[in-house]
């Protein structure tokens, strides 16, 4: 029955046929599926034949070889069949692009034609399974028949797979296939036709995008880009010595105020005050209410070295603005991060507004919470009257007599000065800023309201904010160790802020510039932070138990007088401290919070006056302390940060001076310590070796001492339990 259906439908060659042959294909190839399947069950169970061809197949060896030969001359007329209609396939399709443009009947010859080739290869696939199915019953009757020429059955083989070969060049692409089946065929008939029959079809093209192995890239490191007064700032010359400008040549100096300056001895100006002075005698120069051009005037801040005159720079103009005032209103307020500071802060300013109506307060915890109250405020039968116009605070302080204090407001404040501003910005916890602000911005419970002068915080600056006239308020930052990071500058909120620093490159300025050329030079800021240019630096590389021994060398055989010596801790501070007081003949103290305000006060006294050769201190006193003729500073333990470095080792070499810094360094410290100095733009530490035979005959009394020290410090515990 197969070869009935394939002389039939496949053999035609009649053109107008085989627009139907796709669809006569599927039909033949269900059919042919049915008969093999068929024909497997009747084998499968050993039933008997079900026509006359398959009978003939399970006979002896004559019928068997008979039968075998007849297929193959049936399967050699289906291939001769496929080759005629592949031929006329291209034949057809040669005389098409011939006649491409006679119009409509020449598009259905190539139909055709295309149809037909599909038909050809359709019946090649046909044949090549009848084959391989013939193949396997072959084989398997073989098995049941022992008897079987085992050469006949070979050449059988032969002749069926060259048959396989020949069928077609388009069935090439199935070739491993076949091969496939042909091994399952040997395995078994059954096991053979269910694998062709459930054979999967090729899979379609995804249109997804597969993702395969990446490959690594180097990354670009993000440029920061700043703001453009941060990017952009005003710069001032850090050679101090070279950049001294009389105080007579600095415009818009009250005489009065120069005749202070000269009897404090003070004759010129560094380059910082040079600067900044007279900025900001511009933005007062037509009173508090309006800065330059009736504008509101600019915030300022300010990046300097330690002791390059930071301090004296916003005293002058400050006192300069208010020394006219009518009615004591606190019209400035000074925030600093220690009590120390705020006192030598404070100090200045009363020498400045001496002779003047001005008054300078401090509230920093040095006196009781009460006595403070009375300084600031004087309560009447008219109501509270200020009796400050400069106040001199630490944060927590101020926020206390802000929320405790009737009658101490801000409504009229005019400046608001930040010194050491880094460290400022880092308390900013506290909440002192916003204090302020909400202080500044309302009225006073014992002020009488005035709705002409009544404060509002501003906002967008537009012609109706312009329409308004009140009272500034500016803010001043000082710092020698000034963040760059505009986050934590923008929690100032600071209006169109103008930067002056010192921390730049020295190719930007070239030498031969003046110094208004300096003043219009802009260019970019390369180093983080900026040390005094009299300052010598080194590290001295040592062991941990021999550091006490070195500082002793330091005072006793190399004679550094006034030497401050840095510790990371209190309790560090004290045990050197004892220590070196056992060892016998050095004059030292210890500063630090274990001692009261008056005490610490006392002590930065003697040590100012020469009457202590070392001074063993936290970092209590290494922001802003001014102490005259620090020779050298010591860093026994090394800082953890940059900043704390910079403003330690700032507290010598100030004023153009020169003054020595050595840091100790054990030897898991020098890498991370110098690479952290690399990385701040700071120049490369020199190395300073301290021989063992300089130490020798300090090592038999250094033992003594210790004996002493332990005893001392087992009393100290004594006493604190009682």
């Amino acid at each position: 029955m197969a070869l009935f259906y394939i002389n039939r439908y496949l053999c035609d060659d009649d053109p107008a046929n085989s627009l139907h042959n796709e669809a006569r294909s599927q039909i033949l190839l269900q059919k042919l599926h049915e008969e093999a399947k068929s024909r497997q069950q009747n084998l499968g169970i050993k039933a008997g034949p079900t026509d006359g061809e398959e009978r003939g197949s399970q006979g002896g060896d004559g019928n068997g070889g008979l039968q075998s030969r007849k297929r193959k001359r049936e399967a050699k007329a289906v291939a001769t069949s496929s080759k005629k209609s592949r031929k006329k396939a291209k034949r057809l399709s040669s005389e098409s692009g011939d006649i491409r443009k006679s119009g409509r009947d020449t598009d259905c010859q190539v139909l055709n034609s295309e149809r037909d080739d599909v038909g050809s290869s359709t019946k090649q696939l046909y044949s090549a399974k009848m084959k391989r199915s013939s193949v396997g019953m072959e084989r398997k009757r073989k098995q049941e028949d022992p008897g079987t020429d085992t050469e006949t059955a070979a050449e059988t083989s032969d002749n069926e797979a060259k048959s396989l070969d020949a069928s077609g060049e388009q069935s090439e692409t199935r070739e491993g296939e076949g091969n496939r089946e042909l091994e399952k065929a040997e395995k078994g008939l059954e096991e053979q036709d269910n694998d062709g029959e459930n054979q999967t079809p090729t899979a379609p093209k995804s249109s997804l995008t597969i993702l395969k192995g990446f490959q690594k890239k180097k990354v670009q490191k993000v440029q920061r880009v700043l703001p453009q007064w941060l990017a952009k700032p005003m710069l001032v010359s850090k050679d101090i010595k070279q950049n001294l400008k009389v105080i007579e040549d600095v415009p818009g100096i009250d005489q009065k105020l120069l005749q202070k300056l000269r009897a404090n001895g003070i004759h010129s100006f560094f380059p910082v005050q040079t600067e900044v002075i007279p900025t900001l005698l511009e933005s007062s120069k037509h009173g508090l209410m309006l800065g330059r051009g009736g504008y509101r005037p600019r915030d300022i801040c300010v990046s300097a070295p330690t002791g390059s005159g930071k301090t004296l720079a916003f005293v002058i103009p400050v006192v300069q603005a208010l020394m006219d005032r009518v009615v004591c209103r606190v019209r400035a307020l000074v925030l600093l991060p220690t009590k120390e500071l705020a006192q030598q802060v404070c100090k200045i300013f009363s020498s400045y507004v001496e002779g003047t109506s001005l008054k300078v307060v401090i509230v920093a915890g040095q006196k009781a919470f009460a006595t403070e109250q009375t300084s600031l405020v004087e309560h009447t039968v008219a109501g509270c009257r200020s009796l400050a116009d400069i106040v001199v605070a630490t944060p927590g302080r101020l926020v206390d007599h802000i929320s405790k204090t009737d009658g101490f407001n801000l409504q009229h404040l005019r400046y608001l000065i930040i010194d050491e501003a880094d460290r400022m910005i880092d308390s900013m916890h506290q909440d002192w800023l916003n204090q302020v602000v909400k202080a500044v911005y309302q009225v006073g419970e014992c002020s009488a309201p005035s709705t002409l002068f009544q404060r509002t915080e501003p906002g967008v600056c537009t012609a109706a904010s312009h329409s308004r006239l009140q009272m500034p308020l500016q803010k001043l930052l000082f710092s020698a160790t000034l963040t760059q990071d505009s986050e934590k500058l923008q929690q100032l909120a600071l209006h169109q802020p103008q930067l002056f620093t010192s921390n730049y490159a020295p190719s930007e300025l070239e030498p031969h510039m003046t110094q208004s050329e300096h003043r219009e030079t802009v260019g970019t800021v390369r180093n983080k932070y900026t040390l005094p240019e009299g300052l010598t630096e080194f590290y001295v590389p040592c062991h941990l138990n021999k550091k006490p021994l070195i500082i002793l060398y330091f005072v006793l055989r190399m004679r550094f007088s006034r030497i401050l010596c840095f510790t990371n801790s209190r309790d560090a501070s004290h045990r050197l401290y004892l220590l070196l007081q056992a060892f016998g003949g050095i004059q030292v103290a210890e500063f630090s919070s274990r001692l009261s305000p008056n005490e610490r006060r006392k002590t930065l006294k003697e040590f100012e006056q020469g009457k202590l050769q070392i001074l063993i201190s936290t970092d209590a006193s290494a922001r802003g302390i001014d102490v005259e003729g620090v020779m050298c500073v010591v860093n026994y333990d090394a800082p953890q940060f940059i900043r704390t470095y910079i403003h330690r080792v700032g507290r010598t070499a100030r004023a153009g001076k020169a003054g020595l810094a050595f840091t100790l360094l054990l030897k898991v410290q020098e890498q991370r310590f110098l690479q952290m100095l690399r990385d701040a733009g700071s120049k490369e530490l020199k190395k300073q070796l301290v021989r063992q035979e300089y130490l020798t005959s300090l090592i038999q009394r250094y033992e003594g001492t210790l004996q002493k020290l332990q005893q001392v410090l087992k009393d100290e515990k004594k006493w604190k339990h009682l």
